[in-house]
């Protein structure tokens, strides 16, 4: 059996266990009873101050024997109907709306991470070698067709320019292949005539032999003239088309490229009525690929164009790039953003001082050499783009527009430091007056002035200190504090004096 003293000192284990269950318990579920407390003991505050304050002033008036004069002291600026926690405000619906504290205008405090980064100047540029693509005219020949004007939108595979061919070593090379077939022609005829007469004996076996040889030589012939036609450009079902159907091609068709980048071109073959018979290349689906827009036209209908002359430019602005300028002492920074794998922020200046951010950019690479002049080292960012809404087709031009463009100005945002576990606000949530920092926080209808402690600002944002003044879960005001802080200063008498810095 336990005596007395072994009793009492169990009581007392038990006790400290009870209160350090009960403080981890507090300690894990702060965020939901702190709140309520701290409103219930600001009222509470807030509440006897007023009372006191009725109290001072009803003895101060009923039971003092002394008058107002005596003190040497002014009430003519107090208002005894009502006094208000200087504090505290209370916004009406339309200020709500005003201020722009509704839907994202009000957030709730979150613990996260906070990237400290440095600013450069970036400007929009096209990818080299990637944005632009030349169409040219691989023969010699005469433009009789342009389908497409300049800023419209040319989807993969569409049909571009009609030229009239003139290149000699083509028409030539054409002309000796279907001669060639001609006389090949003649000989299987003749062949097959001596045939069924050298059987009877009327002819001798000689002569169909020497036919026969000249029919070899004539398909050997036929098979370089086939490669000579190949070398020009045409495809092998092109020069079927010439084979069978003994007639010249006339007609060259320049398509944009397909969606793997290859250009395309077609030779037609023209009748004796004038009817073209085109035999079409196959190439990849276009219908996944960004259109392009027809940037420059270098050529007009009629004008006689020479082979590899171009005949126009083509861009494709879906995917760009941002082109930083890091000063030379933001180098090293640049290098451990890279190693690190952090991403950038883009930064585009809108009318009437919005801001249009793109966060989550790619580094692609950084130049290898320092400007010797202005001593800045060039990096570049990817950039996806994105079409804004199209106007659609207006008499079958069809134009787009795209979001960005190069040429363009911006900031790019390069993370210097990454600071883990910090609650993170927008510069328009915190005002200031002299060294004091404030939050605004919601209590019901009312916003709550928290003086807060601010560790690092920039342009964008704040990060508060976790000190227990602000805890996730708050709901406080994202913008417009300054406005409240003014709010406040005027609803307590403290408005700018119109004549101070006078003397009279």
């Amino acid at each position: 059996m336990m005596n007395a003293d072994q009793s009492k000192n169990m009581k007392r284990f038990a006790g400290t266990i009870v209160l350090v269950a009960v403080f981890i318990v507090a300690l894990t579920t702060q965020g939901r009873w702190w709140p309520g407390v701290k409103a219930w003991v600001q009222d509470t505050i807030s509440s006897r101050r007023a009372a006191e304050s009725e109290l001072s002033h009803g003895h101060s008036h009923g039971g003092s024997a002394h008058s107002d004069d005596d003190h040497g002291h002014d009430h003519s600026g107090h208002d005894h109907a009502g006094h208000d926690d200087a504090s505290s405000l209370e916004l009406s619906t339309q200020a709500l709306q005003n201020l722009g504290l509704v839907g994202d205008g009000i957030g709730r405090i979150e613990i996260g991470a906070f990237e400290r980064s440095f600013s450069v100047p970036a400007v929009v540029v096209e990818r080299p070698g990637k944005s632009r693509t030349q169409i040219s005219t691989p023969m010699t020949g005469l433009v009789t067709a342009i389908h497409a004007v300049p800023g419209e939108a040319i989807d993969p595979g569409t049909l571009l320019f009609e030229l009239k061919l003139t290149h000699e070593d083509l028409v030539k090379a054409q002309t000796d292949f279907v001669r060639m077939l001609g006389e090949l022609d003649i000989e299987e005829r003749e062949i097959e005539r001596l045939e069924s007469v050298a059987s009877s004996g009327s002819v001798a076996r000689k002569t169909l032999i020497e036919r026969e040889y000249a029919r070899d030589k004539l398909k050997s012939y036929l098979i370089v003239q086939r490669e000579a036609l190949r070398l020009h450009g045409l495809t092998e079902q092109q020069v079927h088309a010439i084979e069978t159907q003994r007639r010249l091609l006339t007609d060259l068709k320049l398509y944009s490229p397909s969606e793997d980048g290859t250009s395309r071109s077609e030779l037609n073959l023209s009748d004796q009525r004038g009817r073209d018979t085109m035999f079409p290349v196959a190439f990849l689906s276009t219908e996944a690929a960004p259109p392009m827009i027809l940037r420059e036209l270098h050529v007009h209908r009629g004008q006689a164009v020479n082979a590899g002359e171009p005949l126009a430019t083509l861009v494709d602005y879906s995917q760009l790039y941002v082109e930083g300028m890091a000063f030379e002492q933001d180098i090293v920074a640049l290098t451990q953003a890279i190693q690190n794998g952090w991403t950038v922020r883009a930064e585009f200046d809108e009318t009437a001082g919005r801001r249009h951010v793109v966060a989550d950019l790619e580094i692609a690479y950084v130049d290898s050499e320092v400007d010797s002049a202005s001593r800045t080292m060039k990096f570049y960012v990817r950039l996806p783009n994105e079409l804004l809404p199209s106007p659609g087709r207006k008499q079958d031009t069809r134009f787009i527009n795209w979001r960005y463009r190069p040429g363009q100005r911006l900031q790019l945002q390069i993370p210097a430091e990454v600071w883990e576990k910090q609650i993170v606000l927008p510069v328009d949530a915190v005002a200031s007056e002299g060294a004091e920092y404030f939050v605004f926080q919601q209590n019901g209808n009312h916003f709550d002035r928290v003086p807060v402690h601010v560790k690092y600002r920039d342009q964008t944002s704040v990060v508060i200190a976790n000190d227990g003044q602000l805890f996730p879960g708050d709901t406080v005001a994202m913008k417009a504090a300054h406005q409240m802080q003014m709010a406040l200063k005027n609803k307590s008498g403290g408005a700018v004096d119109p004549h101070a810095g006078h003397n009279h």
